[in-house]
């Protein structure tokens, strides 16, 4: 017979988070994290000293998970570099389409956060790996301008889950992939 252990006050105090955060935003009430999570108030102060270090926390976790994804979809679609770079977009088409997308955390946490949150270094840093990951694949295509090239495909990544985030049904993922064909050349 195995024993299941229940996640401790710190791993259910980050899901909640990582839940309610996409689904209504960071300004989500610290009394709806704490009932969603099941912990009491000491629990988010003694694990992440309040809540802006628990939207820290869960911005954290979420940019390592997202940026494994896009390895995971580049991966999957082989040695190409510039099919690699394409396949980021047919992922996100997918990622759009899903009945739970809600935009992009990071914009979205941008937006609401005073400016001198310690989550915009979070969100910062997150967008300097996905540049350099786009930036390395178009090294290996031999791209003339990989750097610039880079941030304009960034550009249609964070414009494509904006606009998905309202009007799904337009496809802009696949949108962004035709402008992506242009940025990354033949």
């Amino acid at each position: 017979m195995t024993t299941r252990t229940m996640p401790g006050p710190r791993e259910r105090l980050l899901a909640a988070a990582k839940e309610l955060t996409y689904e209504q935003g960071v300004s989500v009430g610290v009394d709806a994290l704490l009932k969603r999570a099941n912990v009491a108030r000491r629990s988010l102060y003694e694990h992440f000293g309040g809540k802006d270090g628990l939207i820290t926390e869960v911005l954290r976790v979420s940019a390592d998970e997202d940026e494994a994804a896009y390895r995971q979809a580049m991966l999957a679609a082989g040695d190409d570099p510039r099919g690699r770079l394409l396949a980021i977009f047919d992922w996100l088409d997918g990622v759009i389409a899903g009945p739970d997308f809600r935009g992009c955390r990071y914009l979205a946490a941008e937006l609401a956060l005073a400016p001198d949150h310690p989550a915009h270094a979070v969100t910062l840093r997150y967008r300097e790996r996905v540049h350099d990951l786009l930036a390395t694949e178009l090294r290996a295509l031999g791209h003339p301008r990989p750097d610039p090239a880079a941030a304009q495909l960034l550009l249609l990544i964070d414009g494509a889950l904006a606009v998905g985030a309202t009007r799904s049904s337009t496809h802009p993922a696949a949108a962004a992939r035709q402008l992506a064909e242009h940025v990354i050349g033949g």
